[in-house]
């Protein structure tokens, strides 16, 4: 489904880092052998050249800077393209097929990684981390929380299923507010249900005459969005409802030829994020992520509803005028048993690839303890339970973003839909969000959408 996946201003323009050395080393080892036995090495594959692709992205800027100590650690060279989010995911669906595959990529667990996994061009991870040879003994996959990984375990519901990815970075969606624009139009009063923010953020609209604006999110239509919306969904979702389960998530009733979008907690949710975009400014059906952030990084918003991988940028004074100023919280209650929503990148490798030993190598070292949490402190999103004792990553953020993070992945659900080509789900999804927000009846909206949904699936 949609994804935060930010480009930082370093990483504007598609890059190509050739590090240490060419390839072919005379009798190198060609780090394909997943079958190995023996005691655990990190030079088993020393002299292998692997090529790593990613999302230009918070956590490859931290990968940049901790090439070398991995390079040194495993003998193990490293070439590593990075793009755009804007052509990441048509260049990831591109290299996959090809029979010089990168050796390792970045995917978004969610129809991303199942359409390539349902298409047979990832390799499962399972048996390499089962091998004692090939994965240290302190790893622990336990670590990573079982909703996390959940969606990398495919074919989803599957008592077979294996693991397809390992996750880098976590996102749960939360409420920032600029706590000037709040003192000065509600009196300092932070709204605790999702009713009272949807009504302040259009006071402050209405009272900010084209200087503020009540809310920013994003309102483009496109089926990247769909992640906060699902989360606004999860929290109207009541505890009485019925599962939400995988792979169908809330928006089927266990089988893809049961849409149920009239649903009253789905109508809700997905009104709540209508009446927020209608809350925006002139353009707000054409703000993605990018355009939301700048315009609350520069205090031109009382309320931001997104990702909580924007919160660090908030607080640094070369990205943002609102440092200080910004108050994090946990979604604003809608119903007693609601929760908010999570979403995760991952690092997987394509099947194409003939260096699988040494590819797994790359994603262990970058996924392990210490560099989860150390390259977490740079998007707030370490995945692992262990991060959030770590003093590196403690030290990264403020205590209000810190406890706001927590308590929402305390409570929170994957917010994909895990299926192969899962692009006219979501865009029906995305439809009936846009219709609402330009004034339609949000029940007449959802009936029409139950209506193209279930021809979808016969």
């Amino acid at each position: 489904m949609g994804k935060t996946r930010i480009t930082v201003a370093a990483l504007l323009t598609s890059v190509m880092l050739v590090l240490t050395g060419c390839a072919g080393m005379g009798s190198a080892p060609t780090g394909s052998d997943v079958s190995a036995d023996g005691p655990f090495d990190w030079k088993r594959f020393s002299g292998t050249e692997i090529d790593v692709m990613l999302d230009q992205h918070p956590w490859t800027q931290g990968v940049q800077t901790k090439l070398a100590d991995f390079e040194s650690a495993t003998g193990i060279k490293v070439n590593l393209q990075t793009y755009a989010e804007d052509l990441y995911f048509d260049k990831l669906d591109q290299a996959v097929r090809t029979s010089n595959s990168p050796d390792v990529v970045m995917t978004g667990f969610d129809t991303n990684l199942a359409t390539l996994e349902a298409a047979n061009l990832l390799a499962p991870l399972t048996p390499l981390i089962e091998n004692p040879a090939l994965t240290t003994a302190d790893y622990d996959l336990s670590d990573f929380p079982s909703g996390i990984k959940q969606p990398a375990m495919l074919p989803s519901g599957d008592p077979n299923a294996s693991l397809y990815g390992i996750p880098i970075s976590t996102e749960t969606y939360m409420l920032f507010y600029n706590k000037d624009l709040v003192a000065k139009y509600l009196g300092g009063k932070v709204p605790t249900t999702m009713t009272d923010l949807i009504a302040a953020a259009k006071l402050i609209t209405a009272e900010g005459h084209g200087d503020v604006y009540g809310s920013v999110v994003r309102g483009i239509r496109a089926t990247s969005i769909v992640d906060t919306p699902t989360a606004l969904v999860f929290n109207r979702w009541p505890a009485t409802n019925p599962a939400i389960n995988l792979p169908y998530n809330v928006y089927f009733d266990g089988a893809w030829n049961k849409p149920r979008l009239p649903d009253r907690a789905i109508t809700q949710g997905l009104s709540d994020y209508a009446q927020l975009i209608a809350a925006g400014p002139p353009n707000k059906f054409a703000l993605d992520w990018p355009d939301a952030s700048a315009l609350f990084s520069q205090g031109k918003a009382a309320f931001y509803l997104d990702a909580s991988v924007f919160g660090p940028n908030f607080e640094k004074p070369d990205q943002s005028t609102v440092v200080g100023k910004v108050g994090y919280s946990t979604l604003p209650a809608a119903a007693q048993g609601g929760t908010s929503g999570s979403w995760s990148w991952g690092l997987s490798i394509p099947s194409a690839s003939t260096k699988k030993g040494a590819a797994w190598l790359f994603t262990q070292w970058f996924t392990d303890k210490q560099r989860t949490a150390e390259i977490g402190a740079l998007t707030g999103g370490a995945p692992r339970q262990s991060s959030a004792e770590a003093p590196t990553y403690k030290a990264a953020f403020t205590p209000e973003y810190s406890r706001a993070v927590a308590d929402s992945l305390a409570n929170t659900r994957p917010t994909a839909v895990i299926k192969e080509d899962a692009d006219p789900v979501l865009l029906i999804i995305v439809d009936a969000v846009m219709s609402m927000a330009q004034g339609q009846d949000p029940f007449a909206v959802m009936a029409n959408a139950q209506t193209k949904m279930a021809a979808l699936y016969r």
